[in-house]
């Protein structure tokens, strides 16, 4: 590494010892890197074995997988900075149901790592809530995560273009296979979205199934592309 390189890494470092420490949320020992320290960073199940670029499902060498092939979803690539496990898991269910909402800037950020920024789509659209799911938990996570994405790279946010039009039973109530029917016809884009190319962002991706109808609600009007981004990618036991 270059003297240059090597100063600057001194340089951050002291400026982080002298940045305010707060508590890990994993561990709870004080942290100067963020919401989770160095240590509990280094244990989070990141996301990087090979996978099928167009749903992430693990596959021996990157190829696409064979369910991808058969029946091929309506986004076209997928980008996950985690695989749902512990202890990221409980990170996802503390932002969702324990209103730890400053987990969705940490999660943004360390997928915004994983983003080709050589090859960004027009606009940026959220997983939408229904009104009566916005009321009762009073944010919209997938909102949160594609705003601070949006922002790091400079990206339009297009938080009103689509709208969840049923009030659907939460998909992890359901057995996989009913997940498909739930989220059917579920969404819709009131936007032209003619020659857009877009990236659907979502906490965590199971099946596919809500993304799948995401992409179906933005690509009837007119998106050329629709790409997945998700915090998390659940994988077969």
């Amino acid at each position: 590494m270059s003297i240059i390189g090597n100063n600057f890494l001194n340089i951050s470092a002291i400026i982080k010892r002298f940045l305010p420490a707060q508590p890990c949320v994993l561990c709870g020992s004080m942290s100067h890197d963020g919401m989770w320290c160095a240590a509990c960073d280094a244990a989070l199940p990141y996301f990087d074995a090979p996978h099928c670029r167009v749903c992430a499902l693990p596959t021996p060498s990157g190829e696409v997988c064979g369910h991808c092939l058969k029946d091929p979803p309506l986004f076209t690539r997928t980008t996950a900075a985690f695989s749902y496990s512990f202890p990221l898991d409980k990170l996802v269910q503390a932002m969702k149901f324990g209103e730890q909402l400053a987990l969705a800037n940490a999660f943004a950020e360390k997928l915004a790592l994983r983003i080709d920024q050589s090859d960004l789509p027009d606009c940026i659209i959220p997983m939408p809530l229904h009104p009566a799911k916005l009321r009762e938990r009073g944010f919209n996570q997938s909102l949160l995560l594609a705003a601070t994405l949006a922002r790091k790279l400079d990206i339009e946010l297009l938080p009103g273009a689509c709208h969840r039009v049923r009030d659907t039973l939460p998909q992890s109530a359901l057995p996989w296979k009913e997940r498909k029917k739930n989220v059917r016809n579920a969404f819709r884009c009131d936007m032209d979205m003619s020659g857009k190319r877009v990236a659907l962002v979502d906490d965590v991706l199971t099946t596919g199934a809500s993304l799948n109808a995401l992409a179906e609600a933005v690509n009837k009007r007119g998106s050329v592309e629709s790409n997945s981004w998700v915090v998390a990618r659940t994988l077969p036991h």
